[in-house]
């Protein structure tokens, strides 16, 4: 597929502005349409929660691809309102779907789903496929998996819909509301006396699958560039296959930044269900997007301290 008209929902976040770099790229002949839940310079406000907005934007817009981002995506804001994480993350997929039904008949929705999904189920301990069931053990991921199961069933009934399940990516702009980036600023705030030489950190023993921002986004434009090879409802898990312990990413964050900091547990930052090993089977998406991380894992770490000396910069 080579589309011509591409709305991206969520765009003003930290996604979706690599994602707005590489689509420019991809396809530079395609008309963006980037909107955002606030009023900002460069994007259409459209809050997703508001079903009749949805529809008259994609109405005027009449896209051949929507890539859905909009989302409550940090866990500790879901929990802090779970009524608005289902609203935003479970009916405002559903806003979007109804409003293609209604006004852009032929639209593909790339649904950006997520990993944290399979939850329990990662305590099988082995790399899981797309054929895993969902087993959500957070708000967050509950409020993504009734969003992806959804369009599964959508997607039956003939709606063309790619679900997308992306494992842990992290790179410059992130908050840190993540792990890598909240190692990371308070790494750059040790360096330049703005906090004690002490890490508050959660779980360090967990294995992630990390990914740098810009390889998913690489693979959402290889998603729609093979499109024909993909059927309606298609899951595909987006991950390095490589789970890294957690505490290792910390170490090589203080590494590479020269500092050395007692570690301290913070209750607050530990959840109450965590999963030893998240690892992914990513045959599938290698083999029908011909797709694979380019970017090297040490490359990104760079990036996101770089990024952080920027911030901490900026504002001091």
């Amino acid at each position: 597929m080579f589309p011509q008209s591409i709305l991206i929902t969520g765009a003003a976040g930290f996604v979706g502005g690599h994602l707005t770099a590489e689509l420019r790229r991809e396809f530079p002949q395609a008309t963006l349409t980037l909107t955002s839940r606030h009023a900002t310079p460069g994007f259409i406000p459209m809050d997703v929660t508001d079903p009749g907005a949805v529809a008259e934007i994609v109405r005027k817009t009449a896209p051949d691809v929507i890539i859905h981002l909009a989302a409550v995506a940090a866990l500790a804001e879901a929990r802090r309102d779970p009524d608005y994480a289902w609203q935003v993350n479970l009916h405002g997929t559903l806003a979007v779907a109804r409003a293609i039904e209604q006004h852009a008949a032929g639209c593909t929705l790339l649904f950006v789903s997520s990993a944290d999904i399979y939850g329990l189920s990662f305590q099988s301990g082995v790399p899981l496929d797309e054929t895993t069931l969902p087993r959500p053990a957070n708000i967050y991921a509950a409020t993504k998996a009734a969003a992806d199961v959804a369009l599964g069933a959508l997607a039956a009934e003939g709606s063309r819909v790619f679900r997308l399940r992306a494992f842990n990516h992290t790179g410059p702009g992130q908050t840190a509301d993540f792990v890598v980036p909240a190692f990371a600023r308070q790494i750059v705030r040790i360096k330049t006396g703005l906090q004690p030489a002490v890490m508050h950190v959660g779980a360090l023993e967990p294995r992630r699958d990390f990914l740098d921002v810009r390889d998913v986004c690489a693979c959402y434009a290889a998603c729609l560039r093979h499109s024909d090879n993909l059927a309606n409802g298609e899951i595909l898990n987006i991950a390095s296959g490589q789970a890294r312990r957690i505490g290792d990413v910390l170490e090589t964050l203080l590494s590479m930044a020269g500092v050395t900091a007692e570690i301290q547990t913070a209750p607050a930052l530990l959840r109450p269900t965590d999963i030893a090993v998240a690892a992914a089977d990513t045959s599938r998406v290698r083999t029908l997007l011909e797709w694979q991380p380019r970017i090297a894992w040490e490359t990104t770490l760079v990036d996101v301290l770089r990024d952080w000396d920027a911030r901490m910069a900026a504002e001091n």
